[in-house]
């Protein structure tokens, strides 16, 4: 929708100039910040639409930012990583951000990923009422409420731990996309050092017998060695 406003958190002026042009041409209102205190600033002073929000940041860095203001605000997060790293990804998508780009990035793919996160946003909203967001992922057989972290096999409640519905919303809020050990304990547990490999094998296994209709045959979370654990499913619910 012309007029929303999307905030470019980026300590690099020619990134804010760049994504600054492409945006408004399309008719979006931009403000800028380049360090990570005048970010939150303008994010609560603001009260941007979107924003994208570069990892590498002085003071402050994006992944801090995320986890400080998803407490007040459910827009969407777009992450800006000049990072070669698959542990940055997932780490900013386990404390909150929606999506990410890795520089160098092609701007018009910027736009339309941003586009298309207002559009899901929008209609989040919408049918919500107005009122709170109520965010669920619904797949054959597997329904994930988000906002009250709750599950449903084909209609019927399951009862998760917190461990395992961390891990289900995980996978499940990024279907298709690998994630090593390391990885998912780095952002369930905010730890690789003291959390055997086994722990989570553990849960992965008691997880799999709740939601899976024959969990030595899953269809949901599938685990290929070396490569790690996905969500498997045919119908993305639209979630990054």
């Amino acid at each position: 929708m012309a007029g929303e406003k999307i905030l470019v958190v980026d300590d690099e002026a020619v990134v804010q100039k760049l994504l600054t042009h492409y945006l408004t041409r399309e008719g979006f209102q931009v403000i800028t910040a380049g360090t990570g205190y005048t970010a939150l600033e303008a994010i609560r002073r603001e009260k941007p639409d979107l924003i994208l929000l570069d990892i590498l940041l002085p003071e402050l860095d994006g992944l801090e930012i995320c986890r400080e203001i998803r407490s007040e605000t459910d827009v969407p997060i777009i992450f800006i990583t000049s990072r070669d790293k698959t542990m940055d990804v997932a780490i900013g998508l386990g404390v909150g951000g929606d999506d990410y780009v890795k520089k160098p990035f092609d701007p018009l793919e910027v736009v339309a990923r941003a586009k298309a996160h207002l559009r899901r946003h929008r209609q989040l909203r919408a049918a919500g009422g107005g009122g709170e967001q109520k965010e669920v992922l619904d797949y054959p057989g597997l329904k994930i409420d988000l906002t009250n972290r709750t599950v449903e096999v084909n209609g019927l409640p399951v009862t998760l731990t917190a461990r395992e519905f961390d891990i289900l919303a995980l996978l499940a809020k990024n279907p298709n996309r690998f994630f090593g050990a390391d990885q998912l304990m780095e952002v369930i547990w905010k730890t690789r050092e003291s959390v055997d490999h086994r722990s989570l094998m553990v849960h992965i296994s008691k997880l799999r017998k709740k939601i899976e209709e024959d969990p030595a045959n899953p269809k949901f979370i599938i685990s290929v060695r070396g490569f790690g654990y996905k969500f498997s499913s045919r119908n993305s619910a639209g979630v990054f």
